[in-house]
């Protein structure tokens, strides 16, 4: 990478801040590490542009909390949510708040890259018009609209029973149709196809 693009790490795991400041100097970034929300929202109007990565569980402040704060103070930096298992929801909701996207841990250093040079090259405007926006579409279209449905109430958070319920089918025929969708998106997790439908545009209309 010919420019030392600016990241800055937000988790207050000091094991995690050490592997991802390693992995990213040697990718060619330049990397400032904050043990929290608090810390790093005290810095942020004033850090030249980067991506930031933004753990969703820290004790000061939870990843969704720092989102909406920096949207209140009109800091545009391109964020990208870092979840652990179990934490889809709060993902979900910091992708309604307007981060650029979200990875699960653990996840692969290819991944990772993709994610921040996919945030860098993306303003929060134009997110709905970017070719990523068009190619997580081109993907949903090949699902059935049941399979949609059940997408759609999947994006909202609601669990497989309150999908059935919405829906007028059993919670097995969910799980057949979220088994189905998820095969043909070609992803091996739920957060993974949220991921899609966030990038399609869903995610902004599922409120």
């Amino acid at each position: 990478m010919s420019e030392a693009y600016p990241i800055y790490v937000v988790d207050d795991d000091e094991a995690i801040r050490r592997s991802l400041s390693f992995l990213l100097k040697t990718s060619g970034f330049t990397v400032t590490l904050f043990d929290g929300g608090l810390p790093f929202l005290k810095d942020a109007a004033d850090l030249p542009q980067g991506c930031v990565l933004l753990d969703v569980r820290m004790p000061d402040m939870d990843g969704l909390e720092v989102q909406r704060e920096l949207r209140a103070r009109g800091v545009m930096l391109p964020v990208v949510i870092m979840t652990g298992h179990g934490d889809v929801d709060m993902a979900v909701a910091a992708m309604k708040a307007g981060a650029s996207d979200f990875i699960e841990k653990p996840f692969d250093k290819q991944s990772l890259l993709a994610c921040i040079d996919a945030a860098r090259k993306q303003s929060v405007a134009a997110r709905g018009a970017s070719a990523r926006a068009q190619e997580a579409q081109a993907r949903l279209n090949i699902l059935t609209d049941r399979e949609r449905d059940v997408l759609d109430g999947l994006v909202e958070g609601l669990p497989n029973k309150s999908i059935a319920y919405d829906l007028g089918i059993s919670p097995r025929t969910v799980e057949i149709h979220r088994a189905n969708l998820m095969q043909k998106l070609e992803v091996k997790s739920l957060a993974e196809a949220l991921r899609i439908a966030f990038h399609a545009g869903d995610g902004e209309t599922a409120q």
